[in-house]
């Protein structure tokens, strides 16, 4: 048992230069003007709007889905009665991958890292008793992103509501697929084709919805450093932008609807900077790049979650504290909407138990912390500006390379995200192996205790009802009203048509998501990886 660091551990981590501290001369490196701005003042470094979390809190926004609807609809009834003010949805891999459950790839993963959506049938037992219209709902999913949203659409409509009341986001962001995560289907043209269908559908049918939450969580959480999780994700940002601008929208139409989702890591300083760099960039981006006229089309709205990569098996209760810091990083930050990870993640899902401290965190950080009542408390400071200075000075960097490939799509092609994600994950690990990065519990102050965590467990049961489930709704099906749904898909996506109003249709006509997304991959075909690097 070690209770000791190692003794090539050095406490300095921060990437800055070898003076030992800031001063005047690094903060006005750059342009003194921005950096002094008001809060709610373009360029927004300090923050969108003026009186920040003094007048309205961050959405507190826990992640959730597990085993069927109904069982993570009673887990968000859970979080909603302890104070949660967000539903954030999590989906299992077959559905993540535009697979049905009763596929056989997918047996054997069905609910278990996520909530089971095939069908509308399911959709309605996900928000059952949910009213649609006073909640904000998150939901991750991306490569079937256009199939889900028009079954929350339906539930809505079902409930009485139409698409202009809904409040929330859709992940929907391909883009990093192809960078990270890796969960594509269809080719990257193809693929951010259905992203500007929605942003299309969005912005003339839902005004309150966020059409895209750009990510670079995924990015970050594959190995990439803050500064190129900070580039990447807001290339990918621009690649939308030009792309929706192409389709005919106007820009203040559609970017107000636009959201970004950062992770928040360890490095409490850096990660601060990130996203108060992260508004700066976007500001001056969509004003002289893209012409945006509007101050809310210039703002760096964002979601932020704590980084599931630095939580450890090894004394779990240590992520406590550490999500602690990370959510306190965020919200000095200036994040709109926050998810704290719970304790035992890296175990398996969460129980009702580590989810509730999660929330309890940010609770605590809200109202007994007071760090709220002060807008941007750490601006000003010669460090903080410093670091936001070079994240932006980084990122512009990383921007001209990808530029000088011809554009993000053309990155893509030739294998620039993953190459450097991969370069940087292996540098970090190179780091902790040498001990020149400690991590508590698990290369430092070792001990030999379990963990002793009850831990969530999803049973076969829950596989085989829903995979029950959904063979009885095919089999009761109108079969012809079924049929001439997805022909009628098939045909718009062989004409270039935007595709959601036939999703609704296939939707309500009791459509699975693997059918339509079979119906799609017959006219764009599929990814099969890109290039080797």
């Amino acid at each position: 048992m070690s209770t000791k660091p190692s003794a090539n551990h050095s406490a300095a981590s921060v990437d800055c230069d070898e003076k030992p501290f800031a001063g005047l001369e690094d903060m006005y490196a750059f342009d003194a003007e921005s950096m002094l701005a008001e809060p709610g003042v373009f360029p927004f470094t300090r923050g969108v709007h003026r009186e920040m979390y003094r007048k309205k809190l961050w959405t507190m926004r826990q992640f959730a889905g597990f085993g069927s609807a109904q069982q993570t609809n009673e887990r968000f009834k859970f979080l909603l009665d302890k104070g949660q003010t967000g539903l954030s949805t999590a989906f299992d891999l077959p559905t993540l991958m535009g697979r049905d459950s009763d596929d056989s790839l997918s047996l054997g993963e069905v609910g278990r890292c996520g909530v089971a959506i095939s069908s509308l049938d399911d959709m309605r037992r996900l928000y059952d008793g949910i009213d649609l219209s006073r909640v904000s709902t998150s939901m991750t999913i991306n490569a079937p992103a256009a199939i889900i949203l028009a079954f929350y659409v339906c539930v809505a409509e079902e409930q009485g509501h139409g698409p202009d009341e809904l409040r929330g986001t859709l992940q929907n962001d391909i883009l990093k697929e192809f960078h990270a995560q890796n969960e594509y289907v269809f080719p990257p043209g193809p693929s951010v084709k259905l992203v500007i269908d929605t942003i299309e559908y969005g912005t003339h049918h839902m005004p309150l919805w966020n059409t895209v939450s750009i990510s670079g969580y995924h990015i970050r959480e594959a190995g990439a450093t803050a500064a190129e999780e900070l580039a990447f994700t807001l290339a990918d940002g621009m690649e939308y932008v030009r792309l929706s601008q192409e389709r005919g929208l106007d820009v203040d139409d559609f970017s107000q609807r636009l959201s970004f989702f950062f992770d928040v890591h360890n490095d409490f300083f850096e990660e601060i900077a990130k996203l108060r760099a992260a508004r700066r960039i976007w500001a001056n981006v969509m004003r002289d790049r893209f012409g945006a006229k509007n101050d809310r089309s210039l703002w760096c709205r964002m979601h932020c979650q704590t980084a599931g990569v630095t939580l450890t098996e090894q004394q779990p209760m240590n992520n406590v504290v550490r999500v602690a810091l990370q959510a306190m990083a965020a919200v000095l930050g200036g994040t709109q909407s926050l998810h704290t990870n719970s304790m035992d993640e890296t175990l398996a899902l969460p129980t009702e138990e580590a989810v509730k401290v999660a929330l309890r965190t940010q609770q605590i950080i809200a109202h007994e912390s007071n760090v709220t009542q002060t807008v941007d408390p750490c601006g000003g400071s010669y460090f903080i500006e410093k670091l936001t200075n070079e994240m932006e000075a980084k990122a512009n960097a990383i921007f001209d390379q990808i530029d000088a490939m011809g554009g993000v799509l053309k990155a893509i092609d030739r294998g620039y995200f993953r190459r450097a994600i991969a370069e940087s994950a292996m540098m970090e690990n190179k780091r902790i192996e040498s001990g020149a990065q400690a991590i508590v519990g698990v290369t430092d102050f070792v001990d030999e205790e379990s963990h002793g965590m009850e831990t969530l467990k999803i049973g076969q049961d829950v596989e085989d009802a829903q995979v029950a489930s959904l063979k009885q709704l095919k089999a009761d099906r109108d079969q012809k009203r079924w049929r001439a749904s997805l022909d009628h898909l098939r045909d718009l996506a062989r004409e270039g048509a935007n595709v959601m109003p036939a999703l609704i249709a296939a939707a309500k006509a009791d459509a699975t998501v693997g059918e339509m997304m079979e119906t799609m991959k017959g006219v764009f075909g599929a990814y099969d990886g890109g290039p080797e690097w």
